[in-house]
């Protein structure tokens, strides 16, 4: 079993609204720390979003005030989820879930297949 899987891309108009999912199992879901990155065609990867095993959250600038990051825990695995609002074309890009976050570090060692979200009319 993959221990994240991202769930709920797809193709979304400007303006609207998509939420991802990451389920994390296994010994990475202990950490409970889990961020989302994107990465678009001939750009950087980059940060969307983290979320500390205390609750503390980092949003890239360019998603401030429209995404949100959340988390559930369950016994079996953990679910993260990205909501994300007001999309806009620039946010086209693979998202991927990954893990363990720690805020100013680079990336953990996990990371899910990713999740095509495509903002076009």
């Amino acid at each position: 079993q993959e221990p994240l899987v991202e769930s709920g891309g797809g193709l979304v108009q400007p303006g609207g609204s998509l939420k991802l999912s990451c389920i994390v199992s296994g010994s990475v879901r202990r950490a409970g720390s889990v961020a989302w990155y994107r990465q678009a065609p001939g750009k950087e990867r980059e940060l969307v979003a983290g979320l500390t095993a205390t609750n503390s959250v980092v949003y890239g600038d360019s998603v401030k005030g429209r995404f949100f990051i959340s988390r559930d825990i369950a016994e079996a695995a953990m679910t993260v989820e990205l909501q994300m609002n007001d999309l806009k074309s620039e946010d086209t890009a693979v998202y991927y879930c990954n893990a363990p976050y720690h805020i100013d570090r680079a990336p953990g060692n996990y990371w899910g297949q990713g999740t095509q979200v495509t903002v076009s009319s």
